[in-house]
């Protein structure tokens, strides 16, 4: 998240492209915070609102009478084309798989078609486009030839807003050095490479100027045939036009007055009552906020120092645990006796068993006597 930095003023510039003596307060809409997320996401939602429903027909892949021949005949259970003497005979028929079959899962009219997009966001996105317009690095990072111009933003004075003729328009961007992006966005026009050269769709060109007024005195008819050029009215701010593509930092032309408005229409900061977003922390630079903290003593100090990891064990498996748990276990529990391992200690005696292995004991010591 970026942000503008604050001007004082903006000069006024007349219709022979120089600057004159009047000059405009920066309107604190310039100084919002430029979020590029927030406005892809809000342009990607608005730009789905404009499409036309479309559909299939209901009929398609259904106008033909055909049914299954059933199991048994050593062919697909797929509905097949009725009669003979012709090749459609036998054909498979309405599947998706098919010749002359439906489509998969047909389109319908009712498709959710329109996305609702919150108003505090769309009033967010519009106020980071609003903003990147008068940054120059953006503008020209988008593209657009600025070298020669002599301010960003460009505000014109309230006349520009009463042209009528094409060749005014055009004169006066010559005079502000604006009709070289104009030449620029001529000389990209190029043929669309997709279907939608079929659709109405068949060139493409890049964005040139944005003219932005307030009043319709005939500004309109001036720009609206020049290539490139697009309108905007400050009683309909798109974000469409103010970041094409999703892309801030586009080109704009003010009037006065339109710039004016902007005040507003967003408000200022210094008032509470305001459309412009307003940050969450007042101050972001973290390591002077807590630096103050400590000053005060309101936060602890921090502590250094290796702390050994407890290994937990458990109780009923290890007897000294238990015993910190439980110091009674050893007068609770008998102390274990350990069992001999030879199986001649467990035969009682009298047995059969121990007899002979008495007998045994008795002949080997015989044995070893001779």
């Amino acid at each position: 998240m970026t942000t503008a930095a604050k001007r004082p003023t903006v000069n006024v510039y007349g219709m022979d492209g120089k600057a004159t003596k009047s000059t405009v307060t920066l309107p604190d809409v310039f100084t919002a915070p430029i979020r590029t997320d927030v406005v892809v996401s809000v342009h990607a939602l608005i730009g789905l609102n404009g499409r036309q429903p479309y559909a299939v027909s209901e009929k398609a892949g259904h106008q033909t009478s055909a049914e299954s021949w059933g199991t048994g005949r050593a062919v697909a259970r797929i509905p097949r084309v009725r009669g003979g003497g012709t090749h459609r005979s036998g054909q498979a028929a309405y599947g998706n798989m098919c010749r002359g079959g439906r489509m998969f899962a047909p389109t319908h009219t009712w498709r959710k078609w329109h996305h609702r997009v919150p108003q505090k966001q769309r009033q967010y996105a519009v106020a980071s486009a609003i903003a990147a317009t008068a940054i120059p690095a953006l503008v020209e990072a988008r593209g657009h030839v600025i070298g020669k111009m002599p301010e960003i933003p460009m505000v014109i004075a309230n006349e520009i807003e009463g042209l009528t003729k094409t060749k005014e328009a055009v004169a006066l961007l010559k005079k502000i050095s604006a009709y070289d992006d104009v030449e620029k966005s001529i000389a990209s026009k190029r043929m669309r490479g997709t279907k939608g050269k079929m659709r109405n769709r068949r060139w493409r060109m890049k964005r040139g100027p944005l003219v932005i007024y307030k009043n319709d005195n005939g500004i309109t008819r001036a720009f609206r045939n020049i290539p490139s050029v697009s309108l905007m009215s400050t009683d309909h701010l798109n974000l469409l036009k103010l970041a094409p593509g999703g892309h801030v930092g586009r080109l704009v032309v003010w009037s006065q007055d339109a710039f004016e408005e902007m005040n507003k229409f967003f408000g200022n900061y210094s008032s509470g009552n305001t459309k412009l977003p307003i940050s969450k922390m007042q101050t972001s630079d973290i390591r002077a906020i807590i630096k103050n903290i400590v000053m005060k003593g309101g936060i602890r100090q921090p502590k250094f120092g290796h702390k050994a990891k407890v290994v937990k064990m458990n109780p009923l498996k290890h007897k000294e645990v238990m015993l910190k748990l439980n110091p009674a276990f050893g007068k609770l529990t008998k102390p274990r006796v350990p069992r001999k391992v030879n199986a001649k200690s467990r035969l009682k005696a009298g047995t059969p068993a121990a007899v002979a292995i008495e007998f045994l004991k008795k002949k080997k010591a015989a044995a070893k006597a001779k």
